[in-house]
């Protein structure tokens, strides 16, 4: 079973979709304050977290700027109706998906299982191969984790299977179309910043560890490219 944190300050409302996502298969955690949520002593133990934005004691940016410090377990945060601005925060500061409140339950779990496909590595791939690299850039598929020469850089799984998609089209352009629904499992919808906001952290990421800034590069009005080799 695959056991999840339910971040909610709404107590109806958890016990509610913990009565659903039982039903689904998945084991529940919950907690009702920011502060309860950052004090939990092994975040590591859930395959994913729900996170509400808004908390007492302690909001969920400030929720998950703690976790993303601790731990990169897959979490999917619950945003106000509407409320874009929310949406782009959540995902600059390292969630991997979000869902605006109230909520479908059957959405809901739609989009938990996106995330832990997202973090869990494809056995069948796994097995073809291992890494994937282009230039000083090495993904290694097995564990789901990024080098850049020697040094490690700590992707989410949603930003790790952004990159990959990158990798394996190196030289190529690829649609924002074609990366939110290979890699978030989604159609793009108006206003969907987020395979942006998921680019843009990567890049942060990898300039930080030596990458060039244009290793990277946004074709206007096309997608994304990953260059073929890093500019010195």
């Amino acid at each position: 079973m695959n056991k999840l944190l339910l971040i909610d300050d709404d107590k109806e409302l958890c016990q509610l979709l913990n009565e659903y996502l039982s039903t689904e298969g998945f084991v529940v955690d919950m907690v009702h304050d920011g502060q309860q949520a950052v004090d939990l002593p092994n975040h590591n133990q859930y395959a994913a977290i729900v996170l509400d934005v808004m908390l007492p004691i302690r909001n969920g940016f400030d929720v998950l700027k703690q976790l993303r410090q601790k731990c990169q377990t897959p979490v999917l945060m619950l945003t106000a109706k509407g409320d874009t601005i929310d949406r782009v925060i959540g995902l600059e500061i390292g969630a991997d998906d979000y869902l605006p409140k109230p909520c479908d339950p059957r959405e809901l779990v739609a989009r938990i299982r996106a995330v832990l496909r997202r973090a869990t590595p494809n056995q069948a791939t796994q097995q073809a191969v291992e890494r994937i690299s282009s230039d000083k850039l090495t993904l290694h598929l097995g564990s789901r984790s990024v080098t850049w020469e020697d040094t490690d850089v700590p992707l989410t799984g949603t930003e790790f299977s952004v990159l990959e998609l990158l990798v394996r089209s190196a030289g190529q352009v690829i649609s924002k179309d074609e990366m939110t629904e290979q890699a978030l499992n989604r159609k793009l919808t108006p206003y969907d910043r987020s395979i942006d906001v998921h680019v843009s952290n990567i890049r942060k990421k990898l300039t930080a560890v030596g990458a060039h800034k244009d290793l990277i590069i946004n074709v206007r009005g096309a997608g994304y490219m990953l260059t073929l080799n890093d500019t010195e």
